[in-house]
C-alpha cells in the first residue's frame, strides 16, 4: 500500500499534522500540498479541535521546500499553478480560525520556512535550521516569505536573509525572533503539546477573535487596528463562555468553555 504523505493524529482537542515524506526531506509536491489543504479546510469546521500542530517525519528535516524533482517536470503554466496552490494554502493556514504551532524538527528551507512563517507560533529543535534560500536558485520566495519574514524579524534582517539565501541555526533564529522558543529534539513535540494544552484552557471564541484582531490589525494604522480590536471584543461579550469565565473566577474553579 502506498504510504500517506500526510499523517493526522487527534488527542484532547489537539490535531497533529505530520508531513510524511522523510526520504525527500518532506519537500512539498502537489500531492502533499493538496492533502494539507484538505485537512486544514476540514479542521476549520471542527469545534472540538482547538489547536493544530504541524511537524514532519524523520529527524533530519521539517521541510526542504518545493519538490525540485517534480518542479523539473512542470511546464511554466504548471509552475504558476504550484505557486498559486502553495500561496493559497499558507494563507489559509495563517487565517485559520484556530492557532497553528509549527514544530520545526529539522532543516526548513524555502517553502519549509514559509510554512513555519504562516503558522502562529514556531517552536524549533536545537538541531533545526531555517532559511529562505530561493535566490540561490535565481528565484524569490513565492509563498509569502518576502512579506511575512520582514513583519516578523524586521525589514533589514529579512533583506539580509533573503538576499544572501543563508540559513540560520536555531539559536540565531531565536535571537532574531524567527522562532518563539527552542528545545532539545526529543522534547520538541512535548513542548508543542504543552503550549497547545495551555491554549486549550482558554475561550475558543476569544482565541479566534484575538487571532483575527492581531492578523488584520497589524496590517493597518493604529486607529483602524483599535476599531478591529473593538469589534472583535464585541463578539465575545454575548457568549456563554464569557459568563462562564466570570462565574468560574467567582467560584474559584477552572472554567469549562464550550465555544458558545
Amino acid at each position: 500500500m502506498e504510504e500517506q504523505v500526510l499523517l493526522t493524529e487527534e488527542q484532547d482537542g489537539i490535531v497533529t499534522l505530520t508531513l510524511n515524506r522523510p526520504k525527500v526531506m518532506n519537500c512539498l509536491n502537489f500531492e502533499l500540498l493538496h492533502a494539507l489543504k484538505k485537512q486544514i479546510d476540514q479542521l476549520r469546521f471542527k469545534p472540538a479541535v482547538r489547536v493544530i500542530i504541524i511537524t514532519a517525519a524523520g529527524e533530519k528535516a521539517f521541510c526542504a521546500g518545493a519538490d525540485l524533482k517534480e518542479r523539473a517536470t512542470l511546464t511554466p503554466i504548471q509552475v504558476k499553478e504550484y505557486i498559486f496552490t502553495i500561496r493559497d494554502l499558507f494563507a489559509t493556514i495563517e487565517n485559520l480560525n484556530k492557532p497553528v504551532i509549527a514544530a520545526v524538527n529539522g532543516i526548513a528551507l524555502g517553502g519549509g520556512t514559509e510554512l513555519a512563517l504562516a503558522s502562529d507560533i514556531r517552536i524549533a529543535s536545537t538541531s533545526a535550521s531555517l532559511g529562505l534560500t530561493e535566490t540561490r536558485l535565481a528565484i524569490i520566495p513565492g509563498a509569502g516569505g518576502t512579506q511575512r519574514l520582514p513583519r516578523l524579524v524586521g525589514k533589514g534582517k529579512a533583506k539580509e536573509l533573503i538576499f544572501t539565501g543563508r540559513r540560520v541555526a536555531a539559536v540565531e533564529a531565536l535571537d532574531i525572533g524567527l522562532v518563539n522558543s527552542i528545545c532539545e529534539p526529543e522534547a520538541l513535540l512535548d513542548e508543542c503539546h504543552k503550549m497547545a494544552a495551555m491554549i486549550c484552557e482558554t475561550g475558543p471564541v476569544a482565541i479566534e477573535q484575538a487571532k483575527y484582531a492581531i492578523n488584520y490589525g497589524l496590517e493597518t494604522d493604529l486607529n483602524t487596528g483599535m476599531a478591529i480590536e473593538s469589534n472583535a471584543y464585541w463578539v465575545c461579550i454575548p457568549t456563554q463562555d464569557r459568563l462562564e469565565g466570570l462565574a468560574a473566577f467567582k467560584e474559584k474553579r477552572k472554567p469549562v468553555f464550550k465555544g458558545e
